[in-house]
């Protein structure tokens, strides 16, 4: 199948092409925690890039939840003028953009001042880092149920701003992971223990979702193919977990790995220099893909134009790319042109891994700034920099947040 092929997804939903604007941790939301003008800046750079496929950063359904302070929220319709505008610049192009919607659990900061809330009363293991995530309490029935009905208001708010579809985030050690991994979820009712129970708030958001939203909407799931932890969430539950989404509507599911706790998404330690390395969750897909009769997306790692071309030879429906179009947010334009750019960070080679991935993370993030304001990215910055620099933008928000929730309650 060629990378700039149309894909048609189950619903009827045309995709342009094969690549996919991943989703990256922006944290550029304005005073109201609505789309800033400089997060529409940065995605008006992806949309003029040729990206067939734009999914959103993090878009909060619970105020309250943060991944991180500056971060976007949508809970009502009061700043919804502002969504609408941000819509209507990812898709200025003809490509598509889909909302990701996500809640914390206990992968929310201490300094934002909250409650943090999970599965289980099970904390966060970072090592010497683990301070800076508090102890969280289970979740009771009645704020499960509350959670769930926030994620349909939240995809019913962003068909209503004029997204494409919404994409639930299940993986990478947030809430919806957490229910999903035997390591945090130890419940004994009937949101734990078999994967049935632990998969039943994921399943239950989706089949509502889908009930709410028109048929034209598109709702994608985004997973784990594993948690890379002894214990955790494995290949063989993925498995299980996308053959319970099959019947309930979902139009597409995407493939990472890893948490906070191993943070396989980032690649830190990975051999970029083959090309099954650089997909390097490729291999999972295509055992999940003999259960899926959805398209599946493949995101991690991918930079080159081959290894994207290879993920879509291999039968996986998309190609997701996230930082090298932090870097080149014209890349898909540049591959349809011919060109072979691969673009790609200074490496990290250090040996705490959780730090290198707030690192990764930082450097990321600088080149994002610089998009934001329309400046030329500077994929060589330190990664020592720019960790600096993302701290104290960090400590900022983290205050305006705190200011900002507490003039909310």
């Amino acid at each position: 199948m060629a990378l700039f092929s149309q894909l048609v997804l189950p619903n009827g939903q045309a995709i342009p092409n094969r690549i996919a604007k991943a989703a990256m941790e922006e944290n550029m939301a304005d005073g109201d925690h609505a789309p800033s003008a400089d997060l529409l800046n940065l995605y008006r750079a992806w949309a003029q890039g040729g990206t067939g496929l734009i999914i959103t950063g993090n878009v909060m359904v619970d105020g309250r939840a943060m991944t991180g302070p500056a971060g976007v929220v949508l809970e009502n319709d009061r700043f919804l003028d502002r969504f609408r505008e941000w819509a209507d610049v990812a898709r200025s192009d003809g490509g598509k953009v889909w909302m990701q919607i996500n809640h914390p659990g206990r992968q929310m900061p201490a300094g934002m001042g909250q409650e943090t809330l999970a599965p289980s009363a099970i904390a966060l293991d970072l090592g010497a880092q683990s301070k800076q995530f508090p102890m969280p309490r289970a979740m009771s029935e009645a704020e499960i149920a509350e959670v769930a009905q926030r994620f349909v208001t939240t995809a019913v708010l962003a068909e209503r701003a004029g997204f494409d579809g919404v994409e639930i985030h299940a993986a990478h050690g947030y809430l919806l992971s957490q229910f999903l991994s035997p390591l945090s979820n130890q419940r004994t009712d009937q949101w734990g223990g078999s994967l049935e129970n632990r998969a039943r708030l994921l399943v239950d958001i989706a089949r509502g979702i889908r009930a709410a939203v028109a048929p034209g909407f598109a709702v994608a799931v985004k997973l784990n193919s594993a948690d890379f932890q002894r214990g955790g969430f494995s290949p063989e539950d993925a498995r299980a977990v996308v053959a319970k989404l099959a019947p309930l509507g979902v139009d597409l599911v995407e493939l990472s790995g890893g948490s906070y706790e191993a943070p396989a998404m980032m690649g830190s330690s990975r051999d970029e220099r083959t090309l099954a390395r650089e997909a390097y969750f490729l291999d999972f897909a295509r055992d999940i893909a003999e259960v899926a009769p959805m398209p599946l997306m493949v995101t991690g790692g991918i930079r080159r134009r081959a290894v994207a071309q290879q993920v879509v030879d291999s039968g996986v429906a998309m190609a997701g790319i996230a930082t090298a179009l932090a870097i080149e947010p014209d890349l898909p334009r540049k591959w349809q042109q011919g060109k072979d750019d691969a673009p790609a960070l200074k490496p990290i080679t250090w040996k705490n891994k959780p730090v290198a991935s707030i690192a990764h993370m930082a450097a990321v993030r600088y080149q994002l700034v610089r998009l934001s304001t329309r400046r030329r990215t500077a994929p060589k910055v330190s990664p020592i920099w720019a960790l600096v620099l993302s701290q104290l933008h960090t400590k900022r928000s983290t205050r305006d947040y705190r200011q900002w929730i507490a003039t909310r309650a």
